[in-house]
C-alpha cells in the first residue's frame, strides 16, 4: 500500500521535497497562499521560489490544512523555524495517532532554543520525529543534478521505511540514529557560512575561506557534541558535506547575507531584498545562547552575532578572526 504524505510549507525546498516524493508516492503539499497552491496546480510551477524548475503533474497543492494532515499517513514539515511551533498547533486537533513527522527546518526556536524534533516531541507526544537534512541546494536538485542527503530517526524500522519515499533516482537517502547530530549540524554551520560570507565579500580567498570553513566545523562539531550529537556526524553530510555546500555556493542565503555584510550594507537593507528566510540570522542568538549555557568559546560564532546585532561592522569582526592567537589545533580559536 502506497503512504499518503502530506507536505506543509510552498518555499524552495518543501516544494522539492515534494516533487521527490511524488515520484515515489501520493504528496499533497499544503501552503498559505492561494496563488502559489493554484501555480502549482494548473501550471505545475512555483515560480516564486524555483523561477526555472517543472514540478511533477502528480503533486497536488491545497490551501486546506484539515485535507491534508488527516489524510496523511506520514507528514513532512518545511515551514520556517519561527512559524513551526504555529504550524503544528493547528495540526495537532487533526493528525492521526502514530502519523510520523519529519522536519525540514534547519533552525531553532529563539525563545526556548529548541530543535524541531524536539518541538514535534512536545506538541506531538507519540508520533514519531525525525530530520530530512545534508547538502542540499533545491534549484540543483530540481535540474536534476545528483544530490545525496540523511533520514535520521530513533526508531531503525521507521527510518528504513521513510527512506523509501524520498530517495528518488540522483537523489540519494542515508539513514543516521543521531537525530541530534544531525539536526544540530543543519543548524549551525548557517551561521559559519554567514562568516565565510563575510570574508568573500570583502575579497578574501579561497586559503581564508578553507580556514573558516575548518575552523568552523570545528566550533559546530563542538557544541553539537556537547548537546549529545556524536563526533563523527560532523564529519558526515549532515555537518560536513551541508557546511561546504552552504559556505561556498552563490545559491546559498546565508552566505548571500555574509557577502553583502561584507561589502558595507545594513542588516535591514539585506533582508528588505531577500524573497526566502536565512535561517542563520534567526537562529544566531539561541545559538549564542547555547554556547554561553555550554561553557564554550566560539569566536566565529561569536564575532558573527556581533555583526548581525550591529555591534560590529563585517571588516572589523574578519580582522579580529585573523588576529586571535593560535594555540593547537584541538583547541578553541
Amino acid at each position: 500500500m502506497k503512504l499518503r504524505v502530506g507536505l506543509l510549507g510552498g518555499g524552495s525546498w518543501g516544494t522539492t521535497v515534494a516533487s521527490l516524493v511524488a515520484r515515489n508516492t501520493d504528496i499533497t503539499l499544503w501552503a498559505r497562499d492561494s496563488a502559489t497552491v493554484d501555480e502549482i496546480n494548473q501550471q505545475h510551477t512555483n515560480k516564486k521560489y524555483l523561477p526555472d524548475a517543472v514540478l511533477p503533474k502528480k503533486l497536488i497543492a491545497s490551501t486546506d490544512l484539515e485535507e491534508v494532515v488527516s489524510n496523511a499517513d506520514v507528514l513532512i514539515v518545511g515551514v520556517p523555524s519561527s512559524g513551526f511551533r504555529g504550524v503544528l498547533e493547528d495540526v495537532k486537533p487533526l493528525i492521526r495517532a502514530w502519523v510520523p513527522v519529519i522536519s525540514l527546518t534547519k533552525g531553532l526556536e529563539l525563545e526556548t532554543r529548541m530543535r524541531m524534533t524536539e518541538i514535534i516531541k512536545e506538541i506531538l507526544p507519540g508520533h514519531p520525529s525525525g530530520v530530512l537534512t545534508g547538502p542540499n541546494l533545491a534549484r540543483e536538485i530540481m535540474a536534476g543534478q545528483a544530490a545525496a542527503s540523511v533520514i535520521a530517526m530513533e526508531d531503525g524500522t521507521i527510518v528504513r521505511e521513510l527512506q523509501q519515499i524520498f530517495k528518488s533516482g540522483l537523489f540519494r537517502v542515508y539513514t543516521n540514529d543521531d537525530v541530534i547530530g544531525c539536526e544540530l549540524g543543519g543548524v549551525l554551520k548557517n551561521i559559519i557560512a554567514i562568516a565565510v560570507g563575510m570574508g568573500d565579500g570583502q575579497g578574501a580567498g579561497d586559503n581564508t575561506r578553507s580556514a573558516l570553513i575548518t575552523r568552523g566545523l570545528a566550533e559546530i562539531t563542538r557544541l553539537g557534541v556537547a548537546m549529545g550529537g556524536k563526533p563523527e556526524t560532523f564529519s558526515g553530510l549532515a555537518g560536513m558535506g551541508d557546511m561546504i555546500a552552504t559556505c561556498v555556493s552563490p545559491q546559498s542565503r546565508n552566505r548571500h547575507v555574509g557577502v553583502e555584510l561584507g561589502k558595507g550594507r545594513s542588516m535591514d537593507e539585506i533582508i528588505a531584498d531577500m524573497v526566502m528566510v536565512a535561517e542563520g540570522v534567526k537562529s544566531a542568538p539561541a545559538v549564542i545562547a547555547l554556547c554561553d549555557q555550554y561553557g564554550l568559546d566560539m569566536p566565529i560564532m561569536q564575532d558573527v552575532y556581533r555583526v548581525l546585532l550591529g555591534e560590529a561592522s563585517a571588516s572589523s569582526a574578519f580582522k579580529g578572526l585573523l588576529r586571535v592567537s593560535a594555540g593547537a589545533e584541538s583547541e578553541p580559536g
